[in-house]
């Protein structure tokens, strides 16, 4: 690398912008620190930045580190960053020209031992709990008799062949399985995916909705399953609207999910008998319970027949019960005659009374009474009427001299929307040349980004990739053996090799090595060289 000044002749000074000053040294602090492994405890976290990327820092006693997870490498996080958590970051240093900065872009963050995974768990604990995730009083009761049961386990493993095994022996339904990773990068998320997946089915759906949710997996280290510590997995299993179980490892093993789920069982065989009862213990209390059924049943009709036998030596004879009625009806019988001639004797001289007041000149006085007032009733509809006519033409008279008027209105109106679209048009072109020229300065931004990260740089230094026969980076010699086939990249093309047995190189080789690497004379005319700042 050329210096910036030389100590021969200090008036021989070149003049470097202060981006080219900031790219040799982001390539420099980047070719140095490529790959580090720092300890420290996560400082200023607050959760994924809206475009994907995390920023936090790492401290411990005496120092302080910025650091950087992309959005892709953040996706990939086997233990997601808190604020407080003393984790092993591993990644590579840069700086960040823009403010003359360096920071620690992670790869990979792993907890600082099994202590901290504990205390993690623990701290986790208290948060959940804070917010009622734990509480009794969410806790759902299971059905007696499930008609369909769902498994989220891994498909390839014993634990679903012992549910299966378990619950056809018991009780046999319909198991629905959701298959998981029960481990390992993304098992969280596919777990809580799984229960809430099970919970958006259908009452009537093509996939029947499950009854019971179990999820299950068997034993192993804290690492194991730490899945089923994570937070996602114990807000979807104290979501979930169906009552679920939790059988998570053996039964000294304790997860968060154990404390969220509405049921724990010590393993999965035991969480399969929680969730059906025995067949066969069922049906020989029914039989017990049916016997029971027909006896008392038997022995009530007896008591009924006995009691009906009673009230009938109680009840009186037919003649006696009739015998009140019957005299009634005969003295009603015996005075229908009489009242029938007094009820007609009454009608008659009421008749008479009121013909008396019946007289023709009584009918003309009410007939001229009521020509008078239809009289009048139609002179006021006259009048009524002469008045709306004259409303009528008024309103017309009003409405032809607005018809009038119109034309000019429509034109004033249309002078001025045409000039309101003209300015609308105008803010419109100028918004849309602003925005092309943001956007093209975010692309260039870009594309500058993506320069200065890429790995080809380091290779026009030179610097090679080792492939293998699949294609795979090669980062140590122990991953070759002889003979095998090889292919180099440099950064001008890839070249193929077959490896030899370790030691030094062919003579030739070493030869033109030795050539290359021995210094040309110096030539006592030229001027003077920079040495290097580095």
């Amino acid at each position: 690398m050329s210096s910036f000044f030389d100590n021969d002749s200090p008036s021989n000074l070149t003049e470097y912008s202060v981006s080219e000053l900031s790219g040799s040294i982001k390539r420099t602090v980047e070719t140095a620190f490529d790959q580090v492994r720092v300890r420290g405890e996560i400082s200023g976290y607050r959760g994924p930045h809206s475009s994907g990327h995390a920023y936090f820092s790492l401290k411990d006693d005496r120092a302080r580190i910025d650091a950087v997870v992309w959005k892709t490498s953040f996706s990939r996080l086997k233990v997601r960053p808190e604020e407080g958590m003393e984790v092993i970051a591993t990644g590579k240093i840069t700086t960040f020209p823009g403010s003359s900065k360096y920071q620690i872009v992670i790869e990979t963050l792993e907890p600082a031992g099994a202590g901290a995974l504990m205390a993690l768990i623990e701290e986790r604990k208290r948060k959940l709990g804070a917010e009622g995730l734990f509480d009794p009083a969410r806790k759902r009761p299971l059905p007696f008799m499930p008609q369909v049961i769902g498994v989220v386990t891994s498909p390839t493993g014993a634990v679903i062949r012992d549910i299966l095994h378990r619950i056809s022996d018991r009780f046999p339904v319909h198991v629905v399985v959701w298959p998981v990773k029960v481990q390992g990068e993304g098992s969280g998320e596919e777990v809580a995916n799984a229960i809430r997946g099970f919970n958006s089915f259908e009452p009537n759906g093509p996939t029947p909705r499950p009854d019971v949710l179990i999820v299950a997996r068997g034993g192993g280290s804290l690492e194991d399953l730490w899945s089923f510590n994570d937070e996602i997995v114990v807000r979807a299993a104290a979501e979930s609207r169906i009552p679920l179980i939790s059988a998570v490892g053996h039964e000294t093993d304790w997860t968060l999910i154990d404390y969220a789920a509405d049921f724990r069982a010590p393993t999965p065989t035991g969480a399969a008998e929680m969730a059906v009862p025995v067949k066969a213990e069922l049906e020989a209390q029914l039989s017990g319970l049916a016997a029971r059924l027909q006896g008392s049943t038997l022995r009530q009709m007896d008591q009924r027949r006995q009691q009906v036998r009673a009230l009938m030596r109680a009840l009186p004879s037919l003649d006696q019960l009739l015998a009140l009625p019957r005299r009634r009806f005969d003295e009603a019988a015996s005075g229908l005659g009489r009242g029938l001639e007094l009820n007609t004797l009454n009608k008659r001289r009421s008749f008479e009374r009121t013909a008396a007041h019946l007289r023709p000149d009584m009918l003309s006085n009410r007939i001229a009474e009521r020509r008078q007032m239809l009289a009048e009733r139609m002179t006021r509809a006259e009048r009524t009427v002469e008045r709306l006519i004259d409303r009528s033409k008024s309103r017309i008279g009003r409405a032809d001299a607005a018809l009038a008027s119109l034309p000019s209105r429509l034109k004033s109106q249309t002078s001025r929307m045409r000039d309101r679209l003209a300015n609308l048009s105008r803010s419109a072109d100028t918004a849309v040349r602003h925005q092309l020229v943001r956007a093209r300065g975010e692309l260039s931004a870009q594309e500058r980004m993506l320069q200065s990260l890429s790995y080809k740089n380091v290779l026009k230094r030179g610097y090679a990739v080792i492939r293998d026969e699949d294609n795979r980076p090669v980062s140590e010699a122990a991953m070759l053996s002889a003979g095998s086939g090889i292919s180099i990249e440099f950064s001008d093309g890839r070249i193929g090799a077959i490896t030899t047995e370790g030691g030094e190189p062919p003579a030739g080789a070493r030869k033109r090595g030795t050539k290359a690497s021995e210094p040309k004379a110096a030539d006592p005319a030229a001027p003077p060289k920079q040495g290097s700042l580095f």
